[in-house]
C-alpha cells in the first residue's frame, strides 16, 4: 500500500482581501519545493589545481609549484568556480589548469595514473581552448564517457609555442579503451585532425613515441 504524504497547515496573506485564510498544503508540494532549492549532487566531487611553472629553483622536484585549489561536488560549486577564476583565459603563460577526479594528484607518480597516459589536442587560438576546456569539464563532471573510471582529469595548459589540452587516463596499455575515450573526447570536442595519445612512461624515460602510441 502506498503511503500518503502527510499535509501542512500553513496561513496565506491575500491583500486584495485583507484577511488570512488557512490553506492545506501537502508536505510532498513543500519538499519539490525545497528540492528545486537544493545543491544539485554530482556523482563524485572533483578537484581543481593550478600550477604556475616559473623558473625552477635548484634540486626542486617536478610538480612542486602545483598546488590544489579546490574541490567541490555540485554544480553550482562548479559554475561559480569556473566563471570566477578556472578559465584558461585567465592564466598566464607556463601555466596550468587541472580538473582530476577528488584524491586523484595530477602526477604520474600518483597510483591512479603511475600506469596511464594522456590524449592531447593543441589549441592555436584561445577561444578554441576555452571553448574546448569548458565542454571537456562539463563532460566529465556530467559522467559522459562510458569509461568514466577509467579517465583521470583534465589539463589545460598555456605556453608560448601553442597551448594544448591532455586528457589523463589510467590504464595507457588497454588500447580498446584508451581509443573509446579518444573517439568520444574527439566528439565532445569537435575536433577534427588527428588525436594522439601518449603513455606517461614513455616520457617518464624521456623516450617520447613520435606520432603517439594510439591515435584517432
Amino acid at each position: 500500500m502506498a503511503e500518503v504524504e502527510a499535509a501542512a497547515t500553513v496561513s496565506v496573506e491575500i491583500p486584495e482581501a485583507a484577511a488570512t485564510v488557512s490553506v492545506v498544503i501537502p508536505e510532498a508540494a513543500a519538499a519539490e519545493g525545497a528540492a528545486a532549492k537544493a545543491p544539485h549532487k554530482l556523482q563524485r566531487p572533483w578537484t581543481f589545481w593550478f600550477d604556475i611553472q616559473s623558473k625552477p629553483k635548484p634540486g626542486a622536484a617536478w610538480g612542486s609549484s602545483l598546488r590544489k585549489a579546490y574541490t567541490f561536488d555540485t554544480v553550482e560549486e562548479f559554475w561559480s568556480l569556473y566563471d570566477q577564476i578556472f578559465r584558461p583565459s585567465k592564466l598566464t603563460v607556463n601555466a596550468d589548469f587541472h580538473l582530476f577526479k577528488a584524491g586523484v594528484e595530477p602526477k604520474w607518480e600518483d597510483p591512479e595514473c603511475a600506469n596511464g597516459g594522456k590524449w592531447t589536442v593543441p589549441c592555436s587560438r584561445k577561444a578554441t581552448l576555452e571553448t574546448m576546456w569548458l565542454e571537456t569539464l562539463m563532460a566529465l563532471i556530467g559522467e559522459q564517457f562510458d569509461e568514466s573510471e577509467e579517465i583521470c582529469g583534465i589539463v589545460a595548459s598555456v605556453r608560448q609555442r601553442g597551448d594544448k589540452l591532455a586528457l589523463w587516463t589510467r590504464t595507457a596499455s588497454n588500447e580498446a579503451v584508451q581509443v573509446n575515450i579518444g573517439k568520444k573526447w574527439k566528439e565532445i570536442v569537435d575536433y577534427n585532425d588527428k588525436m594522439v595519445y601518449s603513455f606517461h612512461d614513455d616520457a617518464r624515460r624521456d623516450k617520447p613515441s613520435r606520432g603517439g602510441r594510439y591515435s584517432v
